[in-house]
């Protein structure tokens, strides 16, 4: 008996998924344990080995597309078994096929009508419907980056039919299947839900309408308006009456070109627009850029010069042209913007700020980095602070419920990481129980994974505090939003060296400023201000942190 495999939830927080990658293929044999796919979060890519043994008989997710967590990923089953009623949605489907292939015997004179015809081939064999990908945990739409197949066009399996957005990166969308791309259900450039029908891909003469009204839960043929009766017209006819998609690599000012090609020509300050692709439909590929050539430019021609010829100011004439370039936001920062909108205006926020004296830790970094193979930095010095700050004021480290407060009683420590789309925040586990060296190599180790995109949701789960630094690139002082569902988060600034008063007297001094948002709801003022006093208590004598 067939089994449905769904789009799995790969961590607590997770709403959707992408498949980054299929590694088998339909009509492949299964076994247990083997890896079925690539999925893709907003946090990281992870493996999804099969629970069951047989074949692989149907992929609801194509490469690329992003689907809702419990959506059909995949069907397992003995190979030649019908699982027309699985793909369809119910087992109805199944009776009203046999009801319909008993009145074909009956009237075998008649033709059958396009209702019976409909309901006896809900999906073709061959016919593969392709959905909007769920391509990350918090994924709700993607977007056609561009499409490099059009409606009427031979598809092999292999080949890039579409470049689909995400809100980690733009990937290029590959067919497992052979066959003719007969629909197009989102237009380049276009967003649409997860779930929503994206393409069809099969033999020429399939009737669209009917596949789409099965797919749609057997409505009728006038619930997709976006196709007419392709089978019902000569390909070349088709062909036509589609808009043209991907005719060469620049239509209408937007210019075709792989992700990889497009990250090589901004690192070497390469114009696209000047290159000639040699992908197909002259899209611009890696070899393209790694071979290109800046043409010569001609010799500027030099104004004749007058020996009596006498310089004339010219008044200033503003001229030029206004241009205004329009961005789609990638789904990560509307994911950012969600959040920490729901964040700020949930949550009541006020700051604290302290200034640190940072003398003493200093001098103990130096002692400390001394010692061989140990390097501890002071953000790692902070984090350990607030790691044990937290364990003596319980009140900072909780989380709120609208019915109840929870009290942790763990301390997970979140490291905010800046990646080139947003931020990530990897959390260290119990860091109240590590020492500087053991934070700091967890804390290196983590922010190179999540830069590298391979950090796992685990390891980005169940912060109960977090920390965020800029001092390293000059700022003295900012706030931070909270990051939910912690309760506070502390903002760490540059080390500023300026005069300082010490024993009545101005000297030279080190000093770091240190801000604290909490959330009105759980701590109150004078809580947090115990807890800033203790955290600058630690950090200005580290010593303390040893003992």
């Amino acid at each position: 008996m067939a089994e449905i495999i769904n789009m799995p939830r790969l961590s607590d927080t997770m709403e959707e998924g992408v498949v980054a990658k299929w590694l088998k293929n339909v009509g492949d044999k299964i076994e247990e344990g083997d890896i079925l796919a690539e999925i893709e979060t907003d946090k990281a890519t992870m493996e999804f080995e099969s629970f069951y043994e047989g074949t692989l008989l149907h992929i609801g997710i194509q490469e690329g597309d992003g689907a809702p967590v419990d959506s059909l990923l995949a069907i397992i089953g003995e190979e030649g078994e019908d699982i027309s009623a699985l793909i369809s949605g119910g087992a109805a489907a199944a009776p009203k096929q046999e009801a319909t292939a008993e009145a074909a015997k009956e009237v075998s004179t008649e033709a059958p009508s396009e209702e019976a015809q409909a309901s006896a081939g809900a999906i073709p064999e061959g016919v593969e419907v392709v959905t909007m990908p769920r391509l990350s945990d918090t994924m709700e739409e993607g977007t056609v980056a561009s499409w490099l197949k059009k409606v009427g066009d031979e598809v092999e399996e292999g080949d890039i039919l579409a470049e689909i957005e995400t809100d980690k990166a733009t990937m290029e969308f590959e067919s497992f299947y052979n066959g003719t791309l007969l629909y197009i259900g989102i237009e380049e450039g276009q967003s649409a839900p997860v779930d929503d029908v994206l393409a069809i891909v099969g033999p020429k003469g399939t009737d669209v309408d009917a596949v789409l009204a099965s797919v749609k839960g057997g409505g009728s043929a006038a619930a997709a308006p976006k196709t007419e009766k392709a089978a019902d017209k000569p390909a070349e006819q088709v062909k036509e009456e589609q808009p043209k998609v991907a005719a060469d690599s620049s239509t209408g000012g937007r210019i075709f070109v792989s992700p990889l090609a497009k990250k090589i020509a901004e690192e070497k300050g390469i114009e696209l627009s000047q290159i000639k692709g040699s992908g197909e439909n002259g899209r611009i590929v890696k070899k393209d850029v790694e071979n290109y050539t800046p043409a010569a430019k001609a010799p500027e021609a030099k104004a004749p010069t007058s020996s009596t010829a006498t310089a004339t100011p010219m008044a200033f004439v503003p001229a030029g042209e206004e241009h205004v370039e329009e961005k789609k936001n990638s789904q990560m920062r509307k994911t950012i913007a969600r959040r920490l909108g729901e964040s700020k205006y949930t949550a009541p926020h006020y700051y604290l700020t302290i200034e640190v004296d940072m003398s003493n830790a200093m001098a103990s970094r130096v002692q400390i980095n001394a010692l061989p193979d140990i390097k501890v930095s002071f953000n790692d010095m902070v984090v350990k602070a607030c790691a044990m700050a937290l364990k003596k004021h319980p009140q900072v480290n909780t989380t709120w419920k609208d019915d109840v407060t929870l009290y942790n009683s763990h301390v997970h420590v979140g490291v905010a990481v800046a990646v080139e789309e947003g931020l990530l925040v990897p959390v260290l586990k119990f860091a109240d129980q590590m020492s500087l060296t053991q934070i700091g190599g967890n804390v290196r180790e983590l922010a190179g994974k999540a830069r590298n995109k391979k950090i796992t949701p685990q390891e980005m789960e169940g912060s109960t505090f977090t920390v965020s630094n800029l001092g390293m690139f000059g700022i003295q002082e900012f706030t931070s939003i909270i990051n939910q569902p912690n309760s506070a988060i502390l903002s760490v600034g540059a080390i500023v060296e300026k005069p300082v008063v010490k024993n009545g007297e101005i000297v030279v001094g080190h000093t770091m400023k240190l801000t604290l948002a909490c959330d009105h709801r759980t701590v109150d003022g004078a809580t947090g201000a115990q807890f800033l006093q203790t955290l600058q208590a630690y950090i200005e004598n580290p010593v303390t942190m040893l003992a």
